[in-house]
C-alpha cells in the first residue's frame, strides 16, 4: 500500500509534541498527588503509543528509551516503587530526553545516545529498577493485530474522530489571511471606481457590489476563527517551568491556570511565549518568599503563582499574578532616584512608579542569579509586548503580591485604524488608542512650532504636528485637527491636516530597509492603491519632549 511517509511523520511529530506536552504536565501533578493510579495510567498510555509509534517508523533508540519509561511506570503502577519526588524529577528528565530523541530520529539518527543511556540509569537508581545492558531485553515486537475484530473496530472508532479535525500548516493559513486581505483592498479600489461611474445605472451594480461585500466579509471571520486556537496548551507548559525554578531557588511553588479554552490567533500566541517565561521566572525568583518567611509572615509555605486568560472587547487579556512580597516601594525609588530615572520618585503614584521596572537595567535585585538580577528582561518584555501592538499593565500590594496584566490584539493581522491626513501623505493611528478629535485653537494654529501645549478643558495637553514629525509633503491646509491619542499613562495630541474617519487596516510588514523606523509600526494599501503608514502610539507619545521656551496658552 502506497502512503506519504512525510505526511505520516509530521503528524507523528505533531501527535508526540502534545503527548509528551501532557505527559510533563502530569507528571508535574503526580507530585502533589503521589501514587495516583488515574495519573500513572494515563502517563504509561502516552509512553506506550510513543514506543509503538517510533517502532512504526523504525526509530530504535526512541523505541526501547520508551520501553524503559513504560518498565518504571508499570513498578509505579503495581506499587513495588514510589512516585517519590526523585523519580518524578527523573521522568521529566525522560521528558525530556525522548524530545531529544524524536529530534535525532527525524535528522536521521534513529540510535540512542549516551546522554539518553544516562537519564535512563538516573530514572533506574532512582525507582530500583536494575538497568539492562544496552540490546539486552529489548522492546517486544508489537504483534500484527491488522486484521483482528478488536483492531478494526478500534481503527473505525480512531477515524470517526480524526475525520472530525484536520492538521493544516500554518503557512497555508498565513497565505489564506493574506489573500483575504489584498481581496479586501481591490475591493476597496473597486469600490471607488463603481463610486466614481456617471449616470443612474451604477446603483444596481453597486447593489451587487454590497452583496458580495457581505459574503466576503463571512469569508474573512471564517479565516479568522480558523487561526484562532486555545490558550491552555501554551499556558501548561509553564507548569514545568514554576516546578523547577522553584526547586532550583529553594522555594515552594505551584501555578494554576484560568480561562485555558479562550482562544487567540496561532501567531500571538507563539509571540507571547517568551515574555511570559521571563515574567515567570521574576515571579519564582524576586516575588515569591521562602517557605520559612512566607510561614513567618503567616502564608502558606507553597506560594501560588495564577496566569489567567480572558477575552475583553476584542482583545486577550493574560495576567500573571503571585501572592509574593509585592513590589518594594521605598527600593524602587531609593534606584530611581540613585539612576537618575526620577526626581522626586518618593511623591510618584503606584502606577507610574511601578512602571519604573521596565526601564532599560532597571534591578533592584541585591544580588544577581542565575535566574535573574541583571537588570536586563522586563525591558525587553515590554517592547515585544508593544510589538504585538498590546499594552502590559502591573499593580502590586506589598506583602500580598503582584500583578502583571497584558493586553493583547486577537490578532495581529487586521486592526481597526483612523485615517488622518498630511499634506499629500495618509496615516493610520490604531483606533483603540484614540480619544477624541478636536479642532486646534487658531492661536495655537499660528505658532506652527513642531511641538507645543493646549488647554483642553482646564487642563494642560501636549501636542505634536505629525508634518514636522515625518517631514510630510503637500501644502499646509487651511484648518488643522488634533487627534488625541493616549497609551497608559501617556496621553497626547497628533496634530494632522484631515481626518477621514474609521477605516479597517489589512497590517503589511514593513521591509528590511523601514524596520528600524521609529513611529512607524507597519503599512497598509489604502482603496485608491496609495500606501498609508500604520503609526506606533506608544513609540511617539514617549518621544514627545516640549521645548522649555514653550508655554500654556489659554
Amino acid at each position: 500500500m502506497e502512503f506519504d511517509l512525510q505526511a505520516l511523520v509530521q503528524t507523528f511529530r505533531a501527535e508526540a509534541d502534545e503527548n509528551l506536552a501532557r505527559m510533563e504536565e502530569i507528571l508535574v501533578a503526580l507530585e502533589s498527588s503521589p501514587g495516583n493510579q488515574e495519573m500513572l495510567r494515563t502517563i504509561f498510555r502516552v509512553a506506550h503509543t510513543l514506543k509503538g509509534n517510533g517502532a512504526t517508523l523504525g526509530y530504535t533508540g526512541l523505541t526501547e528509551f520508551a520501553h524503559r519509561v513504560e518498565d518504571c511506570l508499570d513498578r509505579l503502577l503495581k506499587g513495588t516503587a514510589a512516585s517519590t519526588s526523585g523519580v518524578i524529577t527523573a521522568l521529566l528528565h525522560c521528558v525530556d530526553a525522548m524530545r531529544d530523541l524524536i529530534s535525532m530520529s527525524l535528522a536521521g539518527d534513529v540510535e540512542m545516545q549516551e546522554p539518553q543511556r544516562q537519564i535512563l540509569e538516573l530514572l533506574a537508581e532512582e525507582s530500583g529498577l536494575v538497568p539492562a545492558a544496552t540490546g539486552e531485553n529489548p522492546a517486544p515486537a508489537a504483534p500484527d493485530l491488522r486484521n483482528s475484530p478488536g483492531r478494526r473496530k478500534n481503527d473505525q472508532q480512531s477515524w470517526d474522530e480524526r475525520s472530525r479535525t484536520l492538521r493544516v500548516d500554518i503557512e497555508k493559513l498565513d497565505r489564506m489571511l493574506n489573500l483575504t486581505g489584498e481581496i479586501a483592498i481591490a475591493r476597496g479600489r473597486l469600490r471607488q471606481m463603481l463610486d466614481e461611474l456617471p449616470g443612474r445605472g451604477k446603483e444596481r451594480i453597486l447593489e451587487a457590489h454590497c452583496d458580495s461585500d457581505r459574503l466576503y466579509l463571512d469569508l474573512q471571520e471564517l479565516v479568522m476563527k480558523i487561526r484562532m486556537v486555545p490558550v491552555g496548551p501554551t499556558l501548561r507548559q509553564f507548569i514545568r517551568t514554576v516546578r523547577d525554578l522553584a526547586a532550583a531557588s529553594g522555594k515552594q511553588a505551584q501555578l494554576d491556570i484560568e480561562g485555558e479554552d479562550v482562544e487567540v490567533d496561532a501567531t500571538v500566541v507563539d509571540l507571547i511565549r517568551d515574555p511570559l517565561t521571563h515574567m515567570i521566572r521574576n515571579a519564582v525568583d524576586h516575588g515569591l518568599e521562602t517557605p520559612e518567611r512566607r510561614q513567618a509572615a503567616g502564608k502558606n509555605p507553597c506560594g501560588r503563582i495564577v496566569l489567567r486568560a480572558q477575552h475583553e472587547t476584542g482583545n486577550i487579556i493574560v495576567q500573571l499574578r503571585d501572592d509574593g512580597a509585592g513590589l518594594n516601594r521605598k527600593r524602587i525609588a531609593e534606584v530611581a532616584r540613585a539612576r537618575g530615572i526620577a526626581a522626586e520618585p518618593e511623591k510618584m503614584p503606584d502606577s507610574e512608579l511601578f512602571r519604573l521596572i521596565f526601564e532599560p537595567g532597571f534591578s533592584t535585585a541585591d544580588k544577581v542569579t542565575d535566574v535573574s538580577g541583571r537588570g536586563v528582561g522586563m525591558d525587553v518584555v515590554q517592547r515585544n509586548i508593544e510589538a504585538l501592538r498590546g499594552t502590559l499593565a502591573v499593580e502590586s500590594e506589598e506583602g500580598k503580591g503582584t500583578t502583571f496584566t497584558i493586553r493583547l490584539p486577537l490578532t495581529l493581522a487586521i486592526i481597526d485604524g483612523f485615517l488622518v491626513g498630511v499634506g499629500e501623505e495618509r496615516y493610520v493611528v490604531p483606533l483603540d488608542a484614540v480619544v477624541e478629535c478636536l479642532e486646534m485653537p487658531p492661536e495655537e494654529r499660528r505658532r506652527d512650532f513642531a511641538q507645543g501645549i493646549i488647554n483642553l478643558r482646564g487642563r494642560s495637553l501636549s501636542y505634536l504636528r505629525l508634518r514636522h514629525l515625518f517631514g510630510a509633503a503637500g501644502g499646509e491646509a487651511q484648518r488643522e485637527q488634533i487627534v488625541v491619542v493616549r497609551h497608559h499613562q501617556l496621553e497626547a495630541g497628533l496634530v494632522v491636516d484631515a481626518l477621514y474617519g474609521a477605516h479597517q487596516t489589512v497590517i503589511k510588514p514593513l521591509g528590511k530597509l523601514f524596520k528600524r523606523l521609529r513611529g512607524i509600526s507597519g503599512s497598509t494599501i489604502l482603496g485608491n492603491g496609495r500606501v498609508a503608514l500604520i503609526l506606533d502610539a506608544p513609540t511617539i507619545l514617549r518621544e514627545v519632549s516640549l521645548p522649555a521656551e514653550v508655554k500654556l496658552h489659554a
